[in-house]
């Protein structure tokens, strides 16, 4: 699994570099990775279109044919109000496709990187969930990331499950994007104050994860790698209405004056939501070596990729 060279040759990895098999590419993490993995192998991203994890036959048959030295899967189901009318949908993709991928990692001695979620808690608790912490989802969404954990965790490959929090980009459908989009629209907007969390730009995600995978390989080249499940989240903490507020501040021209804050019993959804959405990410810091910015760190560099 050794890479050859600390960078690619001009035109490319030579043909000893590390394989990495990305699925996700068009979400908001997979896009961010396809350029923070690109230090460290020979990447192949793929989308639903190129490759659909419901097809067993044909994961398979791809995996088979690539052996790559490590998946990245961030592919996933999202929808978490949809996930509660068409569960089968969410099980598919969150537990079965990531069950699927582990077993063909162990199969080939593939290194298995996969992302969880905040929703796995119940959010009851009042402290940042540690990774120990009982899980106790509200709905289809959660359950089904939940079950893909645990198909990873049963299948025997090497596999890190980062579980995180509050994903935004500058790119694709987020709160992030639907927060600009309508204050530029209207002059007052009313936003959940009484749900908290760690907003984390998928940029972040992308690049600890980069890091994490090289710390990952050089383990595993040593035989000292050892599996598990980490929370990887921006440090600090806000509510819906608190990342709202600095979104708003944060951008001139908007039309947007006032941000009210609302209870969830005030905005209903299909969906029940963690109140607590707070990740502990010691572990994934102390192990990894990296200090994880505040979530006003992120936003403002996001900020500056989404044009006026």
């Amino acid at each position: 699994m050794s890479a050859r060279h600390p960078l690619p040759r001009e035109g490319g990895w030579g043909e000893g570099a590390p394989v990495i098999l990305l699925t996700g590419k068009n979400g908001q993490v997979g896009w961010e990775l396809q350029r923070a993995l690109l230090p460290l192998g020979r990447i192949h991203a793929f989308g639903h279109a190129e490759l659909d994890l419901a097809d067993a036959g044909a994961v398979r048959r791809k995996l088979d044919e690539m052996r790559p030295d490590v998946i990245v899967n961030a592919a996933a189901y999202t929808a978490v109000d949809k996930a509660e009318s068409e569960p089968e949908q969410a099980q598919a993709i969150n537990a079965a496709a990531p069950t699927l991928l582990a077993d063909e990692a162990a199969r080939h001695g593939t290194l298995l990187i996969h992302y969880s979620t905040d929703y796995v808690y119940d959010g009851r608790k009042a402290a940042p969930y540690v990774e120990s912490d009982p899980t106790n989802p509200l709905g289809a969404y959660g359950r089904s990331k939940l079950a893909g954990e645990a198909g990873i965790e049963l299948s025997g490959a090497d596999h890190l499950i980062f579980r995180a929090c509050w994903i935004y980009a500058a790119r694709g459908a987020n709160f992030l994007r639907t927060i600009l989009r309508l204050a530029a629209e209207r002059e007052e907007l009313r936003v959940v104050a009484d749900q908290v969390g760690a907003p984390t730009w998928a940029r972040l995600i992308a690049e600890a994860t980069a890091h994490a995978l090289k710390q990952a390989m050089r383990e595993r080249r040593e035989g000292c790698f050892e599996s598990g499940v980490y929370h990887l989240a921006a440090a600090g903490e806000t509510s819906w209405h608190g990342f709202a507020s600095a979104i708003v501040e944060g951008r001139s021209g908007l039309r947007a004056k006032t941000v009210t804050p609302i209870a969830t019993v005030d905005y209903p959804l299909p969906a029940a939501r963690p109140a607590n959405s707070r990740l502990n990410t010691d572990n994934f810091q102390h192990r990894f070596g990296l200090v994880l910015p505040d979530w006003r760190d992120g936003l403002r560099l996001c900020l500056e990729d989404i044009p006026q």
